[in-house]
Parts: structure tokens; C-alpha cells; sequence
């Protein structure tokens, strides 16, 4: 069914889903009370301003609803038309961080130093393939799927996926995977192909393996949820610490900015790739529970906007943001809790980090566009 696109601004303004926006903001938000109780004590004995990662972290989120809301305003088919321009500017960024200009920091380069801040291209690699793949998709929609176009899918996602694995970042590139593999089920392409793709992704996981590219740390941090107890000190030391952590919440958390694991640092990087263990600490079962809960309501309500799109720009464009989020929610969450392998991938709105709070942001933004040109 063709998308009515000749409705006026207040009635499209109409269809905004404002409880998409509202749980959004309130998760972000939860996320910069969170940084703070993780931060502060460490900013403090080192002499520095305890409010440092919250104000940071407050302007990535303002920012990020910045670009949320210039999304929202122009129509995604004009978006559409510049996908391949973003991703190609993300290939290109890239390709830049590689070389000396890029940062090298702890055995990986992913960034770029801009003063105090850092720029993370990786993190918007899996928005610029939801774009390409979905602005070609929408090109070919009345092409028969087959085995070229298929392959010139692989190639679109496959370009960014190597550039990202050679930093090395894994946990980026397996969300990428995700993506990928979600739109092209979207577009149903036959079981036997998504078959024959996931034992590719497979034997290529073991290559990377195999030839290195990983350093040592990495691969020990992937491997370590199977057996924790023998790696305590070194590889497992995260996760125990972590396991603790959300542990010692009990039911209804030790309170705010009462918790013993977290005042005193002794989950690593907790303001970045394990934020949820400040929040199992703190807020308890319930209090984790209930973000669990927020997610889901997000997935819930972007499921919504992907069933009801009715063109295949819309619908790929939404189907790819759900595999994006749905996928970075559960394995960010399940490293936490040991059911899943430590990767450093951020818990979207919660995690510290400008460059993943404004491709989330940007995200929400491209589903919020969508439904409200889409309404029931």
C-alpha cells in the first residue's frame, strides 16, 4: 500500500509516538543518575569534579535529542536518498581511525581525539548499514531475490563489518551481524540462504580467531562467561565482580548511591559496559527488573511501528533499529549476569558514551519518522 505523503505537518505532528519518546528519555536520564553514582567517588579521590561524567553524559543526551527530533522533522523518504552518502561516510571514518590520526588505546583503534572528547565511528556503523540496506532494498523492491543481490547485501554490510573487526571490535561487528542478518529476514530471503550465512558467520568467527586478530585480552574476555571460576584474577575478574555486584542488590537495592561494589570501584569500566550492574546494586531486582521492563515496552513499541509501515523503506529501516536495539539490550545485560560472552558493547541510553547515545538517539529518531507517517 503506497504511504500518503501529502498530509500536512500538524497532522503528521499527530501521529507522534509520544511513549516512545517519553520511556526513551526517561531510560537516558536513569542513565546519567547512574554514571553519576558510578563515577563520583573515583573523580573525588582523584581530585577531580565528581559532576564530570554527569555533565558529559547530560549533553551527549540533550544533543542526542537534538538529532532525534531534526530526524523526526523530514520525511524518511528524503532521509532515504542520503543513505548511502552517510554510509559512505562512515566507511570513510572508518578507514581514517585506522591510520596515525586515529587513537590506539587499550590494544584497540577505534577513535578519534577531539580535545577532551572522543568520536567513535565504529558506533554508527550499524545505523549506516540499516540505511544502505534498506535505501537498496527499497530500490530492488520489485526485483525477485537472488543470489546477485544477496551478494551485493553482504558486500554493503560487508565493507564497514571488516573495518570494524580489524580495529579489533568484535561486540560492534556482532551487532552488526545481527542487523544485518534481521533486514535480511525481513526481505524474506530463503532459509537456505540465511542458513548457509550463519555457518559463513561461523567459520568466519573462527578465522578471526585463528589468524590472531583478536588480542589476547579479547579473546579471553569472550570466552570466560563459559568457565569464570578458573579466570577469577585475570579475564573473569570483570565478571565475578559484576555477578557480585548485582548480587548484593537483593530485592530493592542498598539505595542510592549507597552500594559498597560500586562506591568503591570495584566493577571495571562500570560506567560504560556495565552500567546495569550500578543498577542491580543499587535499585535491586525490582529496580533492574523495571529497565528490563522500560526496554521491552521500547521493543514493543518500535515492533509496532515496523508492523504497520507500508512500504519497504519504512519497514527496513524500523526492522533494522529493532535488531540494533533488541540485540545490544540483551547481550549488554546477559555479560552482566554471565549468560552471554563480554564484548564491549554499550546498553543503549544507559551506558557512558557521546558516540552510542547519539546513533541510539538517531535511531529512535528514524522510528519515530516512520510512524508518524505511517499511522494506523
Amino acid at each position: 500500500m503506497p504511504v500518503d505523503r501529502s498530509r500536512s505537518w500538524t497532522q503528521t505532528l499527530l501521529h507522534f509516538d509520544f511513549t516512545l519518546f517519553l520511556v526513551t528519555v526517561s531510560i537516558a536520564f536513569l542513565g546519567v543518575i547512574m554514571i553519576y553514582s558510578a563515577t563520583r567517588e573515583k573523580l573525588s579521590l582523584a581530585g577531580l569534579s565528581p559532576y564530570s561524567y554527569l555533565e558529559r553524559q547530560a549533553m551527549y543526551v540533550i544533543l542526542g535529542i537534538i538529532v532525534m527530533f531534526v530526524l523526526v522533522t523530514i520525511d524518511y523518504h528524503q532521509l532515504g536518498s542520503l543513505g548511502f552518502v552517510f554510509y559512505g561516510g562512515v566507511v570513510l571514518a572508518l578507514l581514517a581511525v585506522l591510520t596515525p590520526i586515529g587513537k590506539r588505546a587499550l590494544g584497540s583503534q577505534r577513535w578519534f581525539q577531539l580535545g577532551p572528547l572522543q568520536l567513535q565511528p565504529s558506533e554508527f556503523a550499524a545505523l549506516a548499514i540499516i540505511l544502505a540496506i534498506a535505501v537498496y532494498l527499497q530500490a530492488h523492491e520489485e526485483d525477485e531475490i537472488t543470489a546477485p543481490l544477496i551478494l551485493k547485501i553482504l558486500v554493503i554490510a560487508g565493507v564497514p563489518m571488516l573495518l570494524v573487526i580489524k580495529q579489533p571490535d568484535i561486540g560492534t561487528a556482532l551487532v552488526m551481524g545481527i542487523v544485518l542478518l534481521t533486514m535480511l529476514v525481513l526481505a524474506r530471503v530463503s532459509l537456505a540462504w540465511i542458513s548457509v550465512l550463519m555457518v559463513a558467520g561461523a567459520l568466519a568467527v573462527v578465522l578471526v580467531v585463528s589468524l590472531g586478530i583478536l588480542q589476547k585480552y579479547q579473546l579471553e574476555r569472550l570466552t570466560s562467561f563459559v568457565n569464570p571460576n578458573t579466570s577469577t584474577l585475570q579475564s573473569g575478574y570483570n565478571l565475578a565482580q559484576s555477578k557480585i555486584a548485582i548480587g548484593s542488590g537483593g530485592l530493592f537495592g542498598k539505595g542510592l548511591f549507597e552500594s559498597s561494589q560500586t562506591n568503591l570501584s570495584y566493577v571495571p569500566e562500570q560506567q560504560t559496559d556495565f552500567i546495569f550492574t550500578a543498577v542491580g546494586e543499587q535499585l535491586g531486582f525490582v529496580g533492574a527488573g523495571g529497565l528490563l521492563l522500560l526496554y521491552a515496552f521500547m521493543s514493543w513499541r518500535v515492533w509496532s511501528i515496523m508492523k504497520r509501515s507500508r512500504d519497504t523503506l519504512g519497514k527496513m529501516l524500523v526492522g533494522g533499529v529493532l535488531g540494533y536495539l533488541a540485540f545490544s539490550i540483551f547481550q549488554n545485560a546477559g555479560m552482566t549476569m554471565g549468560i552471554m560472552p563480554i564484548t564491549g558493547i554499550p546498553l543503549p541510553f544507559l551506558s557512558y558514551g557521546g558516540s552510542a547515545v547519539l546513533a541510539f538517539f538517531a535511531s529512535i529518531g528514524l522510528v519515530l519518522n516512520v510512524g508518524m507517517r505511517n499511522p494506523r
